[in-house]
């Protein structure tokens, strides 16, 4: 039986960085969900496919902002379990981004379609 190991701590201003990158990602992301809210072009069903893995990575980054402004983040397992929170909620979020583009994009084609 090994006693039990301090925890190793990261700098501060290590965390500080970090915290500005969550903050400013988590920024963009609620921004695109509002611009893309108040897209001229009608909702449609498969809309909610892009939306789904928006939002869920849109919580993980909240989640992973929350944990990161906790004083006891400052301990290494604790941080890179909320660095692996943000990873996850940002693929997640970029997905859905992407696949909301890719349906905005086959609406406008088809639109174009029909006026030209």
């Amino acid at each position: 039986m090994q006693p039990d190991e301090p925890d190793e701590l990261i700098e501060t201003i290590f965390r500080n960085g970090t915290l500005t990158v969550v903050g400013i990602v988590l920024a963009f992301s609620l921004g695109f969900v509002t611009h893309w809210a108040a897209n001229p072009i009608p909702w449609q069903p498969e809309d909610g496919f892009a939306l789904l893995p928006i939002l869920l990575g849109i919580a993980l980054q909240i989640k992973a902002l929350s944990e990161l402004l906790k004083h006891q983040c400052l301990k290494k397992q604790r941080f890179e379990r909320a660095n692996r929170i943000f990873m996850t909620g940002l693929l997640l979020t970029s997905g859905g981004v992407a696949l909301a583009i890719l349906f905005d994009f086959f609406e406008v084609s088809k639109i174009a379609k029909l006026v030209g």
